[in-house]
């Protein structure tokens, strides 16, 4: 009988090393660049003191899996936006994501 688990949890998928300097260039050639690359400094950062403290990689991952979700959503979002549709009933996930943390 083995002390291993029976099953190993699947890795995070990992970006590739030079993601987050280029997702950084796409935020800032972005129309959100003066919103959205200060807000992706910010959390990158918050990510690599998380990530010094805790000798874990995944809050980095997260961050930039987050952010690539976002750039590709962008252009529904907009579309949506601009379709006059009401979305006062959408939950803020901003909000939730601070709960979450806590």
């Amino acid at each position: 009988m083995s002390a291993q688990p029976d099953h190993t949890p699947a890795a995070p998928y990992a970006p590739a090393p030079g993601a987050p300097a280029e997702l950084l260039a796409q935020l800032r050639a972005d129309r959100r660049a003066e919103r959205w690359a200060p807000a992706f400094e910010r959390e990158w950062a918050a990510a690599l003191e998380e990530s010094r403290r805790t000798f874990s990689l995944n809050t980095l991952y997260e961050v930039v899996h987050v952010w690539q979700a976002r750039l590709v959503s962008a252009p529904a979002v907009d579309a949506f936006t601009a379709s006059g549709h009401d979305e006062a009933g959408f939950v803020d996930m901003a909000e939730l994501r601070g709960r979450r943390r806590r």
